[in-house]
């Protein structure tokens, strides 16, 4: 039996670093942290007690080719204190979303996709959403 602690990263192919550091670094806030200097560019972020980590592959199979948000797809999903406030602020920053607040999840969700088209979701639970 596995016995797991909980996720320790993520990680994500994407193909310009330049555009998906000023997303995840300046768009999203996210804190940039030390990366091991591999033999391939990329980033690592910390998010709470996770770590994000992208990978320049412009041959990667996981690449999506869809501008279309589609919640139904592969994605990594952050919780955030809250919804309303995460929704205005990403629409502020001019990130096209896809709202679901009464997800039959549970769960009240904002998705979105960095500029890659890897998707990403913020949720809270639905109680907490006027």
């Amino acid at each position: 039996m596995i016995k797991s602690e909980g996720i320790h990263h993520v990680s994500l192919s994407v193909i310009d670093l330049n555009k998906a550091k000023h997303f995840y670094g300046t768009v999203l806030g996210f804190k940039e942290i030390e990366r091991p200097k591999f033999d391939f560019p990329g980033a690592w972020y910390q998010i709470g007690a996770q770590q994000l980590h992208l990978i320049v592959d412009e041959l990667s199979s996981t690449l999506r080719k869809v501008n279309q948000l589609n919640s139904r797809e592969g994605h990594f999903a952050i919780r955030v204190n809250d919804y309303e406030e995460t929704l205005a602020y990403l629409k502020d920053q001019g990130v096209q979303i896809l709202e679901k607040p009464k997800s039959k999840s549970g769960f009240a969700q904002i998705f979105c996709m960095d500029p890659d088209y890897n998707l990403i979701e913020f949720n809270v639970d639905q109680e907490t959403v006027k």
